[in-house]
Order: structure tokens, then C-alpha cells, then sequence
């Protein structure tokens, strides 16, 4: 079992808590271990539809473990070139995972903490968290995370962050695109847990799965390579269980098979 995370379905939606309220989830290596092995083992469960991403206690997630920060300082090259790597598999396994991920931000986000939401398909914080890359105040560098970021902010908003290293106010950060939502504290459970069961309810998987790996590929082509792509994506998702599924009871006039499954579940 996950010895960072804790790790709870309901139906078709997974929650997936960061556990070290203590040290207010801060991200180390086995944090990172154990969020990749629940992405690869209960997030692809078959009945899963939705997975959301949030931490115990009152804190997201603080960024980098203390003690990582100091080993960090004695490393190698190589021992620090394989954490990072071990760090950005874990964001782009988020980033790629056939599955939606929400983040449901319940406080501070900072750093790779806000590196981990900021990888999510959809993202809603409680109004009075902070959000942030402060890396450059330590003398750091938000590389992996600025990879993913650059895809969601427009240049003058990403700079701002991450060359100022500042923490912003969860209004700011929805105004500037880096989350989606903002949300009273006692709402933030069922706002989060409404939008996972829509998913869920309202989407096909493959459809869902197909559509993610587009917005992964699509950003990186030219615009030619990119019509090929979309071509081919849609040709074949027309010959899809869900597809063929889906148009059959819209012209019956009935759910599709993915709502019915969900309201029997």
C-alpha cells in the first residue's frame, strides 16, 4: 500500500489524498513513488472514471520535502538528473493519464505542490488559498513545471509567475488561467465531487481517453501534421465501441451506455 497517499473510490471517482498533513504534504521521492503507482494500478480500473487529486488537512501540498532540499545540495549531477526525472514522469503521467484528474486544491499550493495541480485536466481551489512557483526565490528553477504551465498562461502571465517567484491569491490565479475555479471553503467537497460525477455520467471513457491524448500532441505539431493527426484520431474514433454505442441511442432517443451504467451503479 501507498505509504504517502491515501487512496479512496466511490463509484466511478477516485480520490487520491496526499497524506503528510504533519510536514503539510510535502512532496518527496516516495510521495512521488506512491502517486505514480496509483496512477498505474487504481486509477486504470475499469469502473474508475474520474480521479481528484487533494491533500489532508488544511494545506495542498507545501512543494519540495525539507530534507529532500537539503540532499539535494550534496548530490551529483546524475543523483539529482534521475529526481528530476522521477518528478517529471510523475507530472507528465498525470498530464497523459487516460483519465480525467481534477485538483482539489483545499489550500496553499506551492512549488512543485502547485506543479502538481497545475498538471491536472481541471482545477478548483478554496478562496483564500496561495498559489505559486517560488522557486527562484531559493535560487531554483521551475523547470519541469514550466514545460506544462507555458501551455495554460499566455507569456505575460507565465513570466510574471515564474520569474518573480511570488505567491498569488486563488481570484488571481483563476483570472490568469492557472486554475479553473474558485470556491467557497464549505463548498469546495461538492463542487469537486458534482463536476468528477458529471464526467462520469455524461462522457464516454474513450471518447474522454481519445480527447486527452490529442490536447497532449496536438500543441507540439505544426498546423498540417496536426490536421493529419486529427484526421486520423477522428476516423478511428468513429469506429469505437462508445461511438457507435453513443450514435445508436441518440438515434434511439435513449442515454447512452456510459449514463445508464452510472445511474444503475
Amino acid at each position: 500500500m501507498p505509504e504517502r497517499v491515501d487512496v479512496h473510490r466511490d463509484g466511478a471517482v477516485l480520490t487520491v489524498t496526499l497524506n503528510r498533513p504533519d510536514k503539510r504534504n510535502a512532496i518527496d521521492a516516495q510521495m512521488v513513488s506512491d502517486l505514480k503507482q496509483v496512477l498505474a494500478t487504481h486509477a486504470r480500473e475499469e469502473n474508475v472514471r474520474t480521479v481528484i487529486l487533494t491533500g489532508a488537512g488544511e494545506v495542498f501540498s507545501a512543494g519540495a520535502d525539507l530534507a529532500a532540499l537539503k540532499a539535494l545540495r550534496d548530490a551529483s549531477l546524475m543523483e539529482n538528473r534521475e529526481d528530476s526525472a522521477h518528478l517529471a514522469s510523475l507530472f507528465d503521467a498525470i498530464y497523459t493519464h487516460e483519465k480525467p484528474v481534477i485538483a482539489k486544491i483545499n489550500g496553499h499550493a506551492v512549488a512543485g505542490g502547485c506543479g502538481l495541480a497545475a498538471v491536472c485536466d481541471l482545477s478548483f481551489a478554496v478562496a483564500g488559498a496561495k498559489l505559486g512557483f517560488t522557486e527562484t526565490r531559493i535560487g531554483f528553477v521551475p523547470a519541469i513545471v514550466m514545460v506544462y504551465v507555458r501551455r495554460k498562461l499566455g507569456e505575460a502571465a507565465l513570466r510574471d509567475l515564474l520569474l518573480r517567484g511570488r505567491l498569488v491569491g486563488a481570484e488571481d490565479a483563476a483570472s490568469m488561467g492557472l486554475i479553473n475555479e474558485v470556491v467557497p471553503a464549505g463548498d469546495l467537497d461538492e463542487r469537486v465531487d458534482a463536476v468528477a460525477r458529471e464526467i462520469a455520467a455524461e462522457t464516454s471513457g474513450s471518447a474522454v481517453a481519445l480527447t486527452k491524448q490529442m490536447l497532449a500532441q496536438v500543441p507540439g505539431m505544426g498546423r498540417r501534421e496536426a490536421v493529419d493527426y486529427a484526421v486520423q484520431m477522428n476516423a478511428f474514433a468513429r469506429g469505437t465501441d462508445d461511438c457507435q454505442a453513443g450514435i445508436q441511442a441518440f438515434l434511439d432517443k435513449e442515454p447512452p451506455p456510459w449514463k445508464q451504467q452510472h445511474e444503475n451503479s
